[in-house]
């Protein structure tokens, strides 16, 4: 007997072949090997945005990051003394100016 509500029918069960999926462990079977996943059978597709954030993202990796010891030395010694300040406009500012720069 079946029924239906709302025009849905329940969902078909799912049929697993244990004989073919190495990952299905049956019982009285050795469970000391490590379980082995399925292959991934998911895929991304890059916008040509990201490819190109992606392309400057990897131009950059190859330079060492520009350090300034002298503001380092700054940064810590105030927020050792507590006088450290944080600027949410200024925050804000600077995201705002990154998304505009990246979307070009």
């Amino acid at each position: 007997m079946t029924s239906k509500i709302d025009g849905l029918s329940p969902s078909p069960a799912r049929v697993v072949d244990t004989a073919a999926s190495p990952s299905v462990a049956r019982a009285g079977t050795d469970r000391s090997k490590p379980v082995v996943a399925a292959p991934a059978a998911d895929s991304v597709r890059l916008t040509g945005e990201a490819t190109g954030l992606q392309a400057a993202v990897e131009s950059q990796l190859g330079q060492p990051a520009p350090l300034d010891m002298a503001k380092v030395n700054a940064v810590r010694a105030a927020l050792d003394d507590g006088s450290y300040q944080i600027n949410p406009q200024d925050i804000a500012n600077r995201l705002v100016a990154l998304e505009r720069q990246m979307r070009g």
